[in-house]
């Protein structure tokens, strides 16, 4: 079981975010991973998937990324190998800033600038995916510290990607670069343009911001601060 949150203030005149939490059920298990997964022809995949190929506000496949994403495997490689292999560049390549992040990086200046956070890795990663004729499509959520010592910076929502292999659609992180376990997804899309987190309409100033993200147990459960209220 994963207890998560979220709670957050903005001050324009001041506006205090609702606090959010949920017990979500979760296998305990870590992603999958299918090392024999095909790429697809593009006459093979259905045209909603096939049209995550193109470019998107984020994510330029038409540029100088393809001729990169050609020489990280060319023809020797395909399908999952072919995935994996751009995550491990992008993770070998991109350094991760907590304080290097900003809303309008695209994948190009991702490549360019060598840092970011996760959603930068993660558009980069598809930028590359797309390039390779693979569909790959952003995803966010949360993703806690379960199974894996505690990062040492203030929890976030994170970001990873869905590659279209083998028939279907499998997660990739380039910010971690290894299975891990806990993730709830909150939204999909071509990039992060279209699962954006916050909407806001008018200038404003993010006074805090709060999330969480935490393993509990079956028998943490039956305490009265978990017992549903309605």
């Amino acid at each position: 079981m994963i207890l998560l949150g979220t709670a957050a203030a903005a001050s324009s005149s001041r506006l205090d975010a609702s606090c959010y939490t949920a017990i979500v059920e979760d296998t305990g298990q870590p992603d999958p991973q299918v090392w024999d997964a095909p790429q697809h022809q593009g006459q093979d995949v259905a045209d909603d998937v096939l049209q995550i190929l193109l470019a998107s506000r984020y994510c330029e496949v038409d540029s100088v990324l393809k001729d990169l994403a050609w020489t990280l495997s060319g023809r020797m490689l395909s399908g999952w190998l072919r995935v994996q292999a751009i995550c491990a560049f992008v993770h070998q390549h991109v350094r991760f800033d907590y304080m290097a992040a900003r809303a309008d990086r695209t994948a190009l200046e991702t490549w360019r600038e060598r840092v970011g956070v996760c959603r930068d890795f993660v558009h980069l990663a598809i930028t590359l995916c797309r390039c390779m004729n693979i569909p790959a499509r952003y995803c966010t959520g949360y993703l806690g510290d379960i199974g894996v010592p505690p990062a040492p910076y203030p929890m976030d929502f994170s970001a990873w990607f869905e590659a279209f292999v083998g028939g279907q659609w499998y997660v990739f992180d380039p910010r971690h670069n290894v299975p891990r376990i806990g993730r709830v997804l909150i939204a999909r899309g071509r990039d992060a343009a279209d699962t954006a987190l916050t909407t806001t309409f008018g200038g404003h100033q993010l006074v805090s911001f709060t999330v969480w993200t935490d393993e509990i147990s079956q028998e943490a459960l039956r305490q009265p601060q978990y017992s549903p209220r309605f």
